[in-house]
């Protein structure tokens, strides 16, 4: 078992080297190894039992949940004033499944923020992005740099589903935990995570929704660590209720007319 982990890790090192560029010292590649070799026992762990979803190496298996969350997270609580709207839902019904990169060019590809805990300019950019792209026909790229630079608190506006489906993707925030950092695909839920707006720690962009054939009712959603995590930098989480917080800090902006 110590050999199949050692040759997971080497396999693991060489392509953190060849498409990540990250190269280990010989004192880091023994921490590292060891820091792998948890993190794979939690995968298989997991994936041995029964779950809505399922774990796997990526990225940041070589990294423990502390230093994932520093370089990853937001470290400050959230604050969410500026979602308080005045969103008004239709009556219904709504489409069994959304998923707006379906629908013609209005999503962006998954972009990756890197060691910046900036992941709320990158589902504002999305949202601004796709909303921009169905009102103009034009999908245009944004900077996230220019949010950190310029951003103030400004007035949008929350809802979920019934915006999702009539208008466009919107961003939400929650709480990410550590077994979400291991995602690969399925239905992420937990019974870990906090679910108050004060506790979110990332912010994404739902790009649609759906459900499961078991009835599991599920958001479609970008994140911002880049295609090789999860499924092509997507991931499914739970709808239907407050999972992890995501509706506690929803939002979307208004196009002008």
């Amino acid at each position: 078992m110590r050999i199949n982990l050692l040759q997971a890790f080497l396999k693991f090192s060489f392509n953190q080297t060849l498409i990540h560029n990250k190269v280990y010292s010989t004192e880091e590649f023994y921490h590292r190894l060891h820091v792998f070799t948890q993190n794979k026992r939690l995968i298989d762990h997991h994936n041995a039992g029964n779950h809505s979803f399922t774990m796997g190496l990526n990225q940041f298996s070589d990294m423990t949940f502390e230093e994932f969350r520093k370089f990853y997270l937001l470290t400050e609580p959230q604050n969410c004033s500026a979602t308080e709207g005045s969103h008004v839902s239709s009556t219904g019904p709504y489409p069994k499944f959304i998923d707006w990169r379906m629908k013609g060019n209005f999503v962006t590809p998954v972009k990756n923020q890197g060691y910046c805990g900036s992941c709320w300019t990158f589902s504002a950019t999305g949202c601004l992005e796709s909303v921009n792209a169905i009102a103009s026909g034009k999908l245009i790229s944004l900077s996230e740099q220019q949010l950190i630079d310029c951003a103030r608190d400004f007035n949008t506006f929350g809802s979920m589903v019934d915006a999702v489906a009539r208008l466009n993707p919107i961003t939400f925030s929650f709480d990410v935990t550590a077994d979400f950092m291991h995602y690969r695909e399925g239905v992420f839920s937990s019974t870990h995570c906090k679910s108050t707006a004060d506790s979110v720690n990332h912010a994404v962009l739902a790009v649609g929704y759906g459900a499961e054939e078991n009835g599991t009712l599920y958001w479609i959603v970008k994140n911002s660590w880049g295609t090789a995590w999860g499924k092509d930098g997507y991931f499914l989480i739970e709808r239907g209720r407050n999972m992890c917080g995501l509706a506690a800090c929803s939002s979307y902006p208004l196009p002008l007319v």
